[in-house]
């Protein structure tokens, strides 16, 4: 159900939304005061925002905002750092996101969210690909969703998103930016110089009054900004209005399958957007070659390494064909195809018959 939360001016109806303690703001929610600071990162010394990820280079954030919020959620919901990972290809996709027209609607995808909701990782894992293809969900992916129960928009004003981020969790806004923007590597960001480029889509968990800003959660990796967030001034001027409402959406009623039985898998090397030198590995510099510009570079051979929790067997595939089951942790496996761009992809199993995938495409040179 989509709600939208109007501005409160009256101190008497600040009190009830502000059901989060963050530390040392008890005495301030007894006289009625918002507390001058708060962070999703730190309710009373816990951390409940899950780690940076990385959409490049697909135009995903509208994903990646909203999966945020409901994995934020997910932890403080259950009092337990097990850090939940979703799937936002899927919710992105199925949705009706598309590559090429460069985004999804987030008013789709809070209403697919309501009536469909969102698999974990392993039942569609991010290739970082830069355009569209098939792809499906695992088999049995219904089983294993978060949903929620409404959806909402928050009015563009700084008391009012204060509110809604306390009372609600981390709220995905819709913003535009500028050139300045890429190079940003700290502080609380004010635009200065360069055209506007893109709107963007990201998730604030936090704010500051002592420095005016909000704490917000981006979706470029870690080697970006402040070890991948960024502080955007109260008077930043970035907001954008769009899909209807003010820009400013928040997520409420997650439930479901919040923490399912299933195995973890991760291509740990290659990674993408790295090239390979006889196993040893680089960041690749030269991206806008004629070669799928995240798929990792490998001269020579590679062992390829994943990361897993509760598996008991990895499967190793090249182009959708088996290669190698792998029965013993670490599971590995020494990488024989021919060259040219390919489609690794791992399967680990659990004790249960149950599922996850990761995928990564790669290239071979020799």
């Amino acid at each position: 159900m989509k709600k939208t939360l109007p501005i409160l001016c009256a101190v008497l109806l600040i009190v009830p939304l502000i059901s989060v303690n963050a530390s040392n703001t008890n005495s301030r929610e007894q006289s009625g005061v918002l507390p001058a600071s708060f962070s999703w990162r730190n309710i009373n010394g816990t951390d409940y925002v899950t780690p940076i990820k990385d959409q490049s280079p697909a135009p995903t954030c509208e994903a990646y905002a909203i999966c945020t919020a409901l994995e934020t959620k997910m932890q403080y919901q259950l009092k337990e750092l097990y850090n939940p990972d979703l799937s936002e290809n899927h919710l992105f996709f199925y949705a009706g996101g598309s590559i090429e027209e460069g985004w999804v609607s987030i008013v789709d995808a809070a209403e697919y969210l309501m009536e469909y909701g969102v698999p974990d990782e392993g039942c569609y894992p991010d290739p970082h690909r830069p355009f569209d293809y098939p792809f499906e969900s695992l088999p049995g992916w219904e089983n294993r969703t978060v949903k929620i129960t409404e959806w909402g928009w928050v009015d563009d004003n700084v008391t009012a998103m204060k509110q809604a981020l306390i009372s609600h969790g981390p709220l995905i806004i819709c913003i535009h930016f500028w050139q300045d923007f890429f190079n940003y590597i700290g502080g609380v960001y004010q635009h200065h110089e360069g055209q506007a480029v893109a709107g963007h889509v990201v998730a604030i968990v936090g704010y500051d009054d002592s420095k005016s800003c909000w704490i917000v959660k981006n979706s470029w990796g870690s080697r970006w900004g402040e070890k991948g967030y960024f502080r955007m001034a109260y008077d930043a001027d970035m907001l954008s209005g769009w899909y209807g409402g003010e820009g400013v959406m928040y997520v409420e009623g997650v439930y479901g399958n919040l923490k399912p039985d299933v195995p973890k898998v991760s291509i740990e090397k290659p990674d993408y957007s790295h090239s390979y030198f006889f196993g040893i590995g680089l960041r690749t510099l030269l991206k806008d070659v004629e070669i799928q510009k995240a798929a990792a570079r490998i001269f020579g051979p590679l062992t390829i390494r994943v990361a897993t929790e509760n598996a008991t067997s990895v499967e190793f595939f090249i182009d959708e064909v088996s290669q190698f089951i792998d029965t013993q942790a670490p599971f590995t496996w020494k990488l024989r195809t021919t060259k040219g761009l390919h489609t690794l992809m791992v399967k680990a199993t659990n004790d249960q018959n149950v599922s996850s995938l990761d995928i990564q495409d790669i290239y071979k040179i020799f």
